[in-house]
């Protein structure tokens, strides 16, 4: 084995050995609480998992190999397989007591913040199988932001500024800084802070301790996992739902922006964000339409109602939290599939938000703009600008290309999701659900995945790891030079 391949095998070593640690939490509180048989599921696993880390890290604990820029496209998709591989042990061991194939798709559904699940009668589960699928969704969202830090400013596809505080726009810093690790730490920072205050809000709106930092872990992640089948509507609680509503949206945005803001205590840089207006006129006129529709449709008999649930769930849907309404794919007209929809679009680059992203929408709309300009007036000149500053071809060229791979990526999936075996509204509803990272879909999805076949179990896996991923980082892995030394 090549020095290159060991000292891959190292890294993903100590990866799986640090995902072995998120078992010990929940085995305490197992043991705290007094719990019948989870306590040895999650410590059995912790050592299995551990003993899988150390005997890949020990053999080659001394490889010293200068790691190059592609290595980090298979290290960070080993990440997640390995990572969502080790963290369905306690799926299978023990309550739910699931397939591994069922298993693995829960664990990667928590560690990607999709919040798609097989599992029916999350109400009866033990509290401590409960708060494990909340806490791998905690880690996977700043997981998300840190790479999206790390990895989309080289890769130039960002479409906005990542990183505000050290660039000037995507295209500026191609490498990392030396401060990455220091900016690690602030936005952890942020993150479990935003994370500790959505908590410490839903205790006051009403829900228990447990409920609230469980449902906490769940909102700031938009991950959207619930304790609860029904989720918030357990509470039918307006002050709990726009609760969760503001903490979803601050999740949306930009962790670059929370991260200036927080080191310069001002909240004035959200203002000057041109990504951050898009994401908000988008949400405020979705919101707005699906009122309407709703209401005039006779869904709801009062007009606030309407608006409080269209809000709810235009946001979940937008920020791909996927904390759904009880029977949102019934409402009236192109209700649920504006809802749906909005997915596609996503939040701001660097959030814990899935889907295409506010700043490459706005970019590739431009773009076309710009087509049809071009085409009236041959000769003249136009540029495509975010934020009043121009972006480069370069840019612009990778963004749309992105996109159309994305697409591409997609309609596979759902080709492959009517093979195995779903009709055609379920195909489409659950590719949105997992490659947007959404959780609910249309059809026979709408609530959960319990009734599909492995087929599109196995399906449902791959398009939340590539849609986590930014398809580029999986496919690149694909093509025959990136293999050779």
């Amino acid at each position: 084995m090549s020095q290159r391949f060991r000292a891959i095998q190292r890294i993903i070593g100590v990866i799986i050995v640090m995902s072995s640690l998120t078992k010990l939490p929940p085995a305490f509180l197992a043991l705290a609480w007094g719990e019948q048989g989870t306590p040895q599921v999650f410590f059995g696993s912790f050592m299995v998992s551990l003993l899988i880390g150390v005997g890949l890290w020990v053999p080659v604990r001394n490889v010293n190999y200068d790691m190059r820029l592609r290595d980090g496209f298979l290290i960070v998709t080993m990440t997640w397989v390995f990572a969502s591989l080790v963290s369905a042990l306690p799926f299978v061991h023990g309550p739910p007591y699931l397939s591994y194939t069922d298993a693995i798709f829960e664990a990667t559904s928590g560690l990607t913040t999709t919040g798609a699940t097989v599992i029916v009668g999350l109400d009866d589960l033990p509290a401590s199988v409960q708060f494990y699928r909340q806490l791998l969704q905690f880690l996977g969202g700043m997981g998300i932001v840190i790479l999206a830090v790390a990895i989309l400013p080289m890769l130039k596809i960002g479409g906005t500024q990542l990183f505000r505080a050290e660039s000037t726009g995507p295209t500026k810093d191609t490498k990392l800084t030396p401060r990455i690790a220091e900016t690690a730490k602030a936005l952890w920072a942020v993150y479990f802070g935003l994370t500790v205050l959505c908590a410490i809000s839903f205790w006051f709106g009403g829900m228990t301790v447990f409920e609230a930092v469980c449902h906490a872990m769940s909102t700031v992640s938009t991950g959207g996992f619930s304790t609860y089948d029904a989720a918030f509507g357990v509470w039918n609680s307006p002050i709990l739902e726009w609760t969760a509503v503001a903490f979803m949206l601050l999740g949306g945005v930009n962790f670059g922006l929370h991260f200036v803001a927080w080191r310069r205590a001002s909240v004035a840089v959200y203002s000057t964000d041109s990504e951050l207006r898009s994401f908000i006129r988008i949400v405020i006129g979705a919101s707005v339409l699906v009122t309407l529709m709703i209401w005039f449709g006779g869904d709801y008999a009062h007009l606030g109602e309407a608006f409080r649930f269209a809000t709810f769930q235009v946001v979940s849907s937008i920020t791909t939290t996927g904390f759904a309404v009880s029977g949102f794919d019934q409402w009236s007209g192109a209700a649920p599939l504006i809802v749906i929809g909005v997915a596609f679009i996503g939040g701001c680059s660097g959030s814990t938000v899935g889907g295409l992203k506010v700043a490459r929408v706005v970019m590739v709309v431009r773009q076309g703009y710009r087509e049809i300009k071009q085409l009236v007036h041959p000769k003249a000149q136009f540029l495509v600008k975010m934020g009043g500053r121009r972006v480069s071809e370069s840019v612009v060229l990778s963004v749309s290309g992105f996109i159309a791979i994305w697409m591409l990526c997609f309609v596979l999936l759902m080709v492959g999701m009517n093979l195995a075996g779903l009709d055609i509204t379920s195909s489409f509803g659950a590719v949105v659900a997992t490659m947007t990272n959404l959780g609910p879909g249309l059809g026979s999805v709408a609530s959960n995945f319990a009734d599909v076949s492995d087929g599109a179990v196995w399906l449902g896996t791959l398009a939340m790891i590539l849609g986590r991923l930014e398809v580029f980082s999986l496919l690149v892995l694909l093509t025959p030079a990136f293999w050779r030394e």
